[in-house]
Formats: C-alpha cells, structure tokens, sequence
C-alpha cells in the first residue's frame, strides 16, 4: 500500500515555512541544512522518510503557488546572492533580475521540479 504524507500549504508562507512543514511531515525532530541540495537528500530516503514509494499530497497547492511566488522567489534569491560564491554571482544575478520582472521559475517551479526528480514519490496538488 501506497504511504501518503501531506504538506499542508495553509501552514506556511515562505520557502522557510515549507523547511518546517518538511521537518513536521516527513523528519520529524531532525536536524537538517533547510536548504534545496538538503531538501533533495532528504527525499532520496534514508532520513526516516519512507523507504518504498509513497505519496506527497501538498493541500492548499493554489495557496502555496502564491506564496512562492515571485517576491518569495526575489527574497530567496537576494539572500543567495549575498551569500554565494563569487563564481555564482552572475548566474545568481541573472535569476534575481528576471524574477523581479516576474519572469522565469519561482521557488514554488523549483519545488515542483525537485520533487518530481524522484520517481519514488507521487505528488498530488490539492
């Protein structure tokens, strides 16, 4: 049988808030990077996330694509660009200054995509 375990987007606003509902949902008391490549490893397995498929159902989804929408994606982004390696800065820039005229993947499409690189998992938007 197929385990589902739901993110609740009414819980959370911001990339940080999904960090949480992660930890609440599918790691419950661990400690982690809250960062994507940590995000990625954690739905590898091997966390005390399920080892066999299962499904994350993400309710209030609209909500959340709203949230991590554009100004989320440019708060996410400025914090990066300060803080990233000098060889990142251009690249980092250029995502920045697209998001800013509302242009290109937000942190929302990055979720999305992280998640659905893991065959292992079905997501379900509600």
């Amino acid at each position: 049988m197929n385990e589902i375990r739901e993110v609740d987007g009414n819980r959370f606003a911001s990339l940080d808030g999904f960090y949480d509902e992660v930890s609440r949902v599918l790691i419950p008391g661990a400690k982690w990077g809250r960062n994507l490549d940590a995000l990625n490893d954690i739905l590898r397995g091997g966390f005390g996330t399920p080892k066999r498929r299962y499904t994350l159902s993400w309710r209030s989804s609209a909500k959340s694509r709203h949230d991590l929408g554009y100004p989320e994606t440019v708060r996410v982004l400025e914090r990066r660009l300060a803080e990233c390696h000098a060889q990142n800065r251009s690249d980092v820039s250029r995502q920045l200054e697209a998001a800013r005229k509302g242009e290109g993947p937000t942190v929302f499409d990055w979720l999305l995509e992280l998640i659905g690189t893991h065959s292992d998992i079905t997501l379900e938007l509600k």
